[in-house]
């Protein structure tokens, strides 16, 4: 049917052509004209007769639907006969449409997609955080909205199903899933008040707990099981997807609010706190309700607090608040790899003006036959869209494929990580980018071909002027893509030199040849403080006592495991502000020995021996930082300092060498005022008054991780069966993994900077083929009339320098300007750092010179009477 109206269209067409050229020749012949001359005249007054049969097709509706039909299967015939341009420029586009997509797969799952609740708009979160006392005062004084707190980070061992597992915990206020509004896949969520001292027995397993060690027994709801010694009853099985607040989380227990324990309700853990906008209540409202709740609160503590306290405070969307430390990390690597998508643009670009050359005259014939103008522009980005489309689809398999070993490039805690996938919001994306990078690759050029002249394309032997115009454009292009590269080669030098910065920096410890296991008894094991000491006594003496051990010994906290235990203390004779509070330092309780064992410098004074575990020592070890702060100009050994509420003062008998125990940029979390030890033994006691029950072991050995591992298993089951022991690891493997953040986006910069230096150097050599192809009869008249081949060697290299120069130059200028976006994920290394921008250019200058001696050596090779003859 379609048919038959074309074919009745065009035969009205010609009959209405015929039928005006008829009556404009009558008139010419009315005029005295011979009918010869008459009807030469009426066709030149009308003009190209394919232009306007042409110009009147494209007002036929549907036309322009076939016309397209037509270009594609057009564009790809002559795609399928040149397989060498199509597979490298499919391939190039390939690269940078894949990378795109897959980068922007992380950036829609953890920063775009909306959170997996109901109403996610309403959800907000404190930019504050408060302990367990200040949030049961809120949540009883806010009316702008309904507010949860959640402790992470908390573990608990689950005893008497088979051995005994360490597992991740999150304490919950009551409110917490209605506040969500998710509910259980089995059973129910806390009931209001079941967070209050006294009523806290109840805990909801996740999903995957439930089928891992629960066999997804249904019945398992209403059954009691122990954790940490205590019996508490499941009331619930979260569904697959809930992963709140993350991945890592096993199982929900109720808060302990408890207000007779000052120590926990008013100094335990300072949690966030989210909330869900009541009805018509609005954002603005509920931070400043928040802000008039926190200049109350302060006054409620029964301790001073700090007047730059949760300064500020407000309340955010809860998604922002969720990735705000991983999202300027995944918008640097979406400009970056951004930049990737350009270059290959501008190499496809180049890739399609030297195809456009060989088609020179093929569009001047197509032109003077009447084809427009933009006929040909819409021809030859319709070429290019083809080549697009299939590097899209090639760029989408490869980001498919390529999407486990990005997401495993990240750390595993890395917020919404498991919600990363190729959805459709990805596929949009990747069709609307592989829309503009078509129209981008072929625009140039289209309108470059379209501009030449007929005359001189139609000239045989015209060969050398060609699309001689396209030579600025082709150099253009490659001056982009080259400041390009050297932008992404700057930064990832910089985060490359910062990495290697940070995996060498002391960490104030030796960690060689030594193996690291937590030791995790239930807190009810260390309620009897003797029994707990004992454990570890024993412990420890039959590790030593094991073949291959040279020493053990016990720490609290391992340096760089991401653990802190904080305590507020007195120092004596520091003066303070009374609206200052007491000084918060990192308690750390060790074994004697431990410093030894890890080759932590003792600066002055003594390390711990076996007397000061007696419950009279009472002595203490300050960091190197901690005693320039507290006692500057004087000698912190003897001084004294004592936690806060407890009767004893503690002797300072040493200063230790400062630890990166925070992570390898800082010793301690910038909140807190500096870093102690003392024996395990009867001083180290924890902010919940108990002594820690969890420590871990390090062993210096020549065993391997393996064997060692089953040894400390073995000797720790024979003393209590229900301890779990896990996180067996080398210390060097604790190092490295400290620099896990900063090394996944390092290694994509890097590889992206990888990407762009190599599709420069294609750039150059592409540019400088079609150099040498452009002027090989120049050259080969300099080389009759004796030309040396140095000279001809210099004319062609001259081309690559001022290219590489003119590119360099740009993308020096652009890093000097940008490069301070990557300050916050430096260490060692100023963003303007010269060196490095010394370096990235003579690497460009090196690829450039050698990109560009290829092709030149080809034009050494040029016989002057081929040259000449060819032309």
């Amino acid at each position: 049917m379609a048919n038959g109206w074309k074919r009745t269209k065009e035969s009205e067409l010609e009959e209405e052509v015929r039928a005006h050229l008829k009556m404009s020749a009558r008139e010419y012949s009315d005029r005295g004209e011979s009918q010869e001359s008459a009807e030469q005249s009426a066709h030149r007054e009308f003009g190209n007769e394919s232009l306007v049969k042409e110009t009147v097709r494209d007002m036929w509706r549907g036309q322009w639907w076939e016309e397209l039909v037509q270009d594609i299967r057009f564009g790809a015939r002559l795609l399928r006969k040149n397989l060498q341009f199509t597979l490298v420029a499919v391939i190039t586009l390939a690269l940078g449409i894949g990378a795109n997509t897959a980068i922007f797969s992380l950036v829609n799952g953890i920063l775009l997609r909306p959170l997996p609740y109901p109403h996610p708009e309403q959800l907000l979160r404190a930019t504050g955080f408060y302990p367990k006392g200040a949030f049961n005062a809120l949540r009883e004084q806010v009316t702008t909205m309904g507010v949860v707190a959640y402790a992470e980070g908390h573990e608990l061992n689950l005893t008497g199903r088979r051995e005994p597992v360490r597992l991740n915990a999150t304490f919950v206020s009551a409110e917490l899933f209605s506040v969500l509004g998710t509910g259980p896949q089995l059973g129910k969520v806390f009931a209001p008040g079941e967070d209050l001292a006294g009523h806290s027995h109840s805990v909801i397993l996740s999903n995957a707990l439930w089928r891992n060690r629960f066999a997804a027994d249904a019945s398992v709801i209403g059954s009691w099981i122990q954790l940490e010694g205590l019996q508490r009853q499941v009331v619930g099985v979260m569904p697959a997807d809930f992963r709140f607040p993350s991945p890592e989380t096993e199982l929900w227990v109720p808060l302990n609010i408890d207000s007779s324990n000052t120590q926990s309700y008013w100094a335990g853990d300072f949690m966030p706190v989210i909330g869900r906008l009541h009805q018509n209540a609005t954002m603005q409202q509920a931070s400043a309700e928040i802000g008039l709740f926190q200049s109350r609160i302060a006054k409620a503590f029964p301790w001073p607090m700090p007047s730059n306290w949760n300064a500020g405070i407000a309340m955010q969307p809860l998604q922002d608040g969720i990735v705000e430390d991983v999202r300027s990390h995944l918008l640097i690597l979406l400009a970056a790899v951004s930049l990737v998508l350009l270059i290959a643009c501008a190499n496809v670009a180049n890739l399609t003006l030297s195809r456009a050359a060989a088609r020179a005259k093929e569009i001047a014939i197509r032109t003077s036959l009447g084809a427009g103008r933009r006929r040909i522009v819409r021809q030859l980005v319709v070429e290019s869209l083809v080549l697009a489309f299939c590097g899209g689809a090639l760029g989408l398999l490869l980001a498919s494929v390529g999407m486990s070993l990005l997401k495993s490039t990240f750390p595993v805690n890395t917020p919404r990580l498991s919600d990363t996938h190729l959805d459709w919001y990805v596929l949009l994306f990747t069709l609307g980018l592989t829309i503009v990078t078509g129209v981008l690759c072929g625009l140039a050029p289209a309108l470059q071909s379209s501009r030449s002249e007929l005359t001189e394309s139609l000239k045989a032997g015209s060969r050398g002027s060609t699309l001689s115009g396209s030579i600025v454009v082709r150099r253009a292009l490659v001056i982009s893509e080259l400041a390009l590269a050297v932008l992404l080669a700057s930064g990832a030098g910089l985060l490359i030199r910062s990495l290697w910065s940070l995996s060498h920096v002391y960490p104030g410890f030796r960690a060689e040849n030594v193996v690291t296991a937590r030791i995790t008894p239930n807190e009810t094991f260390c309620e009897n403080p003797g029994r707990c000491f004992s454990f570890y006594k024993e412990l420890v003496d039959r590790v030593r006592a094991t073949p291959g051990v040279r020493d053990a010994a016990l720490v609290s906290t391992l340096p760089l495991d991401g653990r802190v235990n904080k305590r507020s203390v007195e120092i004596e004779n520091h003066a303070r502000t009374p609206e200052s509070a007491q000084p918060l330092l990192w308690l750390n309780p060790v074994s004697p020995g431990y410093m030894k064992l890890m080759n932590i410098s003792v600066l002055a004074g003594r390390e711990f021996t076996e007397s000061d575990v007696s419950p009279s020592a009472h002595v203490a070890i300050v960091s190197a930082a901690t005693a320039k702060r507290f006692w500057p100009q004087q000698d912190a050994l003897g001084k004294h300092i004592r936690f806060l509420g407890q009767r004893d003062w503690c002797t300072i008998v040493g200063i230790a060498g400062d630890v990166r125990g925070f992570d390898l940029r800082n010793d301690k979390p910038e909140w807190m005022d500096g870093v102690f030890y003392v024996p395990y033994g009867p001083d180290a006691i924890l902010e919940n008054g108990n002594v820690p029950a969890e420590m871990t072991m390090v062993v210096s050995s020549l065993q391997g991780q393996s064997q060692l591992g089953a040894s400390i298993r073995s000797i720790a089951a024979s003393l209590d069966p229900d301890t779990p022991v896990a996180e067996i690891r080398t210390l060097p493997a604790v190092v490295a993994g400290a620099a896990s953040s900063t090394r996944s986006v390092t290694s994509l910069f890097g590889a992206f900077a990888a990407l762009a230096l190599a599709l420069g150097a294609v750039g150059i050599y592409g540019l400088i083929s079609y150099f040498v192809a452009q002027r090989s009869r120049e050259i080969g008249i300099r080389i009759a009339l004796g030309a040396q081949k140095s000279d001809v060697l210099k004319l062609v290299l001259q081309e690559g320098v001022s290219l590489t120069l003119a590119g360099v130059g740009a993308g020096l200028a652009a890093a000097f300007a940008l490069t301070r976006f990557l300050s916050g994920l430096l260490y060692g290394v100023k963003p303007t750092d010269p060196a490095g921008f010394i370096a990235v250019a003579v690497l460009f200058g090196v690829v450039a010179l050698l990109a560009s001696y290829l092709p030149a050596r080809r034009a050494l090779r040029v016989d002057p009477m081929v040259a000449l003859r060819y032309e």
